[in-house]
C-alpha cells in the first residue's frame, strides 16, 4: 500500500520534478541536459552489452565507485559498464575518471515511475546492478526484482538516526531492502543495523573508499601548488558546505597562532565557487583561484591569504598541498564527507561533531591518531594552530594517517565476490 501512495505522489509530481530541472539548470546548466534520459528515453545511445550496471548518485559515490569499476571491467572482459547518475556534477566526475574507456557508457537513471524503470531496463538488459551506498528507490528496487535483475546494495551505510527515521516503516522496509539480492555493508554497525530492520542477506565488506588510489599527477600537482606557498604552513578548509563557509572565515579572522597559514578553501558544490569568492573577499581576505593558475609551470609564489579550490576533480591535489584539512559538512548537521581521500595522502584531518555519515571512518582515524575532533570553528583553528606550531606532532599525524588509510583496504576484492555468483 505504501509502495502505492508513493508511485502515485510520484506521477503527480513528475511535472513539476521536470521544471525543477530547469530550475536549478539557471545555477548549473547541466541539468538541461539529458533531460529524456530521465525519462527512460536512450535512443541516442548504445544497447550492446552485455551490461553490468553500477549507480553512482554524485560525485562521491562515483570516486569511491572507481576501485569496483577498475575491478569489475579487469575481471569482465567481454562485460561494458553502465554507470548511471543523477547529478551533472555525478557525471563529469564519471567523464573525466572513464570518458577515453569505449567500454564504459554513462547516463542518467529515469525518475522512480515504474513505467520509466522498465523502459530503462528493458532498454539496457543489465545482467546485474550495484546500487552505490545509500540510494534506495523503492519502484527501481521493485521493478528490477520482479524482472529478474540481480541487485545489490553496495557500500551501504546506514546511520544509527537513518535506521530510526528508517524502522518508522516497520515492514515495508524490511520488504524494500528484501528485494536486494544482498546489501553489502561497509562496517560491522551498518551491518546489524539492517539487520534490526528485518535485512536477511547483509554481509559486510567494507568500505571501498580506502582502496581509492591517489593520482600520481594531482599529488605532484599538489607538491608544485604546496611549494608555492613558501615558509607558510596551509590548512584545508575542503568540501564545505553552504553555512559553514561564513563560520570559517570569521574564525580564521581571529586566527589564534603567531603566523595565519594560508587557507585553501574548496567548496563542495561548484555552482556556489563564485558565491565562496565574494564571501571571502568581503571578508576582508585577499583571494587566488585555482582556475587562475597554471599549476603544471607555477614558479612564482602565491601571496594570496585565501587559495579558492573552484575546480572538479582535483581533491588529491588539495590534499597534498596541505599540511592538515578540515573536512567539510561536519561543522554543521549535514554528516561530514570523506575523510579518507586527505589521510590517503598523507594530511591529518580535523572534523566537526557532526559526522554520521562517516561515523565509523571517523572514530578509526581518531583511534588512529590520523584526526581530531573540534567542536566549532574556533576549536577548528585552535587545534590546527597547535599541530601547525608542533612539527614533531604533525610528522606522527602524517604518519597515523598513512597507516590509517592503508590498514582498512581490501573493500573491493569482497565486493567482487559477493557479487561474482551471479555473473556470468
Amino acid at each position: 500500500m505504501l509502495r502505492l501512495v508513493y508511485t502515485l505522489l510520484w506521477g503527480a509530481i513528475l511535472p513539476l520534478a521536470l521544471l525543477r530541472l530547469v530550475w536549478r539548470s539557471r545555477k548549473e546548466p547541466g541539468y538541461r541536459r539529458h533531460i529524456g534520459e530521465r525519462l527512460g528515453r536512450y535512443g541516442g545511445l548504445s544497447a550492446n552489452g552485455p551490461w553490468l550496471w553500477v549507480h553512482a548518485v554524485s560525485v562521491g559515490e562515483t570516486r569511491a565507485a572507481q576501485p569496483l569499476l577498475d575491478a569489475l571491467l579487469a575481471a569482465y572482459p567481454r562485460h561494458r559498464i553502465l554507470l548511471t547518475h543523477m547529478t551533472p556534477t555525478g557525471r563529469q566526475t564519471g567523464q573525466q575518471l572513464y570518458g577515453d574507456n569505449p567500454r564504459v557508457q554513462q547516463c542518467y537513471l529515469p525518475y522512480d515511475v515504474p513505467a520509466l524503470v522498465r523502459r530503462f531496463l528493458a532498454y539496457f538488459r543489465p545482467e546485474a546492478g550495484l546500487i552505490m551506498e545509500t540510494e534506495v528507490w523503492p519502484n527501481l528496487v521493485h521493478v528490477t526484482r520482479r524482472v529478474g535483475v540481480p541487485l545489490f546494495l553496495v557500500n551501504a551505510r546506514l546511520s544509527p538516526r537513518s535506521y530510526r527515521r528508517t524502522a518508522r516503516f516497520g515492514g515495508a522496509a524490511a520488504s524494500l531492502y528484501n528485494d536486494f539480492t544482498a546489501v553489502l555493508a561497509q562496517t560491522a554497525g551498518d551491518a546489524e543495523r539492517y539487520r534490526a530492520l528485518g535485512v536477511k542477506a547483509v554481509q559486510v565488506t567494507g568500505n571501498l573508499k580506502f582502496d581509492m588510489q591517489p593520482p600520481e599527477a594531482g599529488v605532484m600537482r599538489g607538491q608544485t601548488l604546496r611549494r608555492a606557498f613558501g615558509a607558510r604552513h596551509v590548512l584545508a578548509a575542503a568540501s564545505t558546505r553552504e553555512g559553514e563557509e561564513p563560520l570559517i572565515l570569521e574564525a580564521f579572522a581571529r586566527w589564534p597562532g603567531a603566523a595565519r597559514p594560508a587557507l585553501l578553501l574548496v567548496p563542495r558544490h561548484p555552482q556556489r565557487f563564485d558565491e565562496v569568492a565574494a564571501l571571502a573577499t568581503r571578508a576582508g581576505f585577499s583571494v587566488q583561484r585555482r582556475s587562475q593558475l597554471d599549476v603544471e609551470t607555477l614558479d612564482t609564489p602565491i601571496t594570496a591569504e585565501i587559495v579558492l579550490g573552484d575546480s572538479m576533480g582535483e581533491m588529491a591535489m588539495y590534499y597534498a598541498a596541505s599540511d592538515i584539512a578540515y573536512i567539510g559538512g561536519s561543522l554543521i548537521p549535514l554528516g561530514g564527507q570523506n575523510l579518507i581521500e586527505s589521510c590517503a595522502v598523507g594530511t591529518p584531518v580535523l572534523m566537526g561533531l557532526h559526522t554520521f555519515n562517516f561515523a565509523q571512518a571517523t572514530e578509526d582515524a581518531i583511534a588512529a591518531g590520523a584526526c581530531l575532533r573540534v567542536a566549532d570553528a574556533d576549536a577548528l583553528m585552535a587545534a590546527a594552530s597547535a599541530v601547525l606550531a608542533d612539527e614533531a606532532r604533525l610528522a606522527d599525524m602524517r604518519a597515523h594517517a598513512l597507516t590509517f588509510a592503508g590498514l582498512h583496504r581490501g573493500a573491493t576484492q569482497r565486493t567482487l565476490a559477493a557479487v561474482a555468483p551471479v555473473l556470468r
